[in-house]
């Protein structure tokens, strides 16, 4: 099934009144380094039990991050609610993919959050169910193994076929969409990775090629990549097609953006 697009937006600077139509999925980006009144002020809109997990990171910059994390998500959720940040309530679902608490029905409100080595990216889509994730390109990693492990044979032999030089991109490709799909589905880690099948040469659109088990799965996803900052790979899986793709840059009250 081909993409619903083969091209990334650009990403500008949102409207004053976001519409979130159910032909529509809006991606978010942001720093997670702020200043230190900022993450005070994230750290006051978070629920007791974020405020729990964020004393549970070793590291104050991990800590931090994952303040400044939850804090947008709730600003830019209470965006779309109407609601203040710290009035947003979350619920979990079997495998914990997250949720919002009081969205139910076919205007529901549906979200996912991936962040990597200070880069975080939001998706926000109405009642369609939504993937994403984000990876540094890291050179330190011994990818051919890691996709041995974990990739199909198809993705395997795709891999190594590519010069030697498109290898490390091609697997960051590859992950990145094979965890958007994972994450929309809900399904965590109990959906093995080489059950199914993305494509990852270079200049091929971002496609869900085949899944184990159910023939028809594959068609009830659209999958596009992201270029969210130089170094960093990304890519979103989104319920059915016929959709259209926002990119939105997160701005705070000081102006930082990436």
């Amino acid at each position: 099934m081909a993409p619903t697009t083969s091209l990334t937006p650009p990403w500008c600077s949102p409207p004053e009144a976001l519409l979130l139509g159910r032909d529509a999925v809006h991606v978010w980006r942001a720093t997670l380094d702020e200043t230190p009144s900022r993450i005070d002020s994230f750290l006051r809109t978070l629920a007791a039990d974020e405020r729990t997990r964020a004393e549970r990171f070793y590291f104050p910059r991990d800590r931090e991050r994952f303040i400044v994390a939850r804090g947008v998500l709730r600003a830019i959720l209470g965006l779309y609610s109407n609601r203040a940040p710290e009035c947003v309530s979350f619920s979990d679902g079997p495998h914990g993919k997250p949720a919002l608490a009081s969205e139910s029905g076919e205007a529901a409100i549906r979200f996912n959050v991936s962040h990597s080595y200070g880069v975080a990216l939001y998706a926000v889509t109405r009642d369609r169910e939504v993937g994403i994730d984000v990876e540094l390109i890291r050179s330190d990693l011994k990818v051919e193994q890691i996709a041995a492990r974990f990739f199909s044979r198809h993705e395997i032999a795709t891999l190594r076929a590519l010069p030697a030089d498109l290898q490390e991109a091609a697997f960051f490709r590859c992950w990145t969409r094979k965890e958007a799909y994972i994450k929309a589905t809900g399904a965590g880690l109990s959906l093995p990775l080489d059950q199914f099948e993305v494509s990852l040469t270079p200049g091929e659109p971002a496609v869900l090629l085949s899944t184990q088990g159910d023939p028809n799965e594959a068609q009830r996803w659209s999958l596009q990549e992201l270029a969210p900052v130089p170094g960093y790979a990304a890519a979103v899986a989104v319920e059915g097609h016929g959709w259209c793709l926002a990119c939105w840059d997160w701005r705070s009250p000081l102006g930082v953006t990436l």
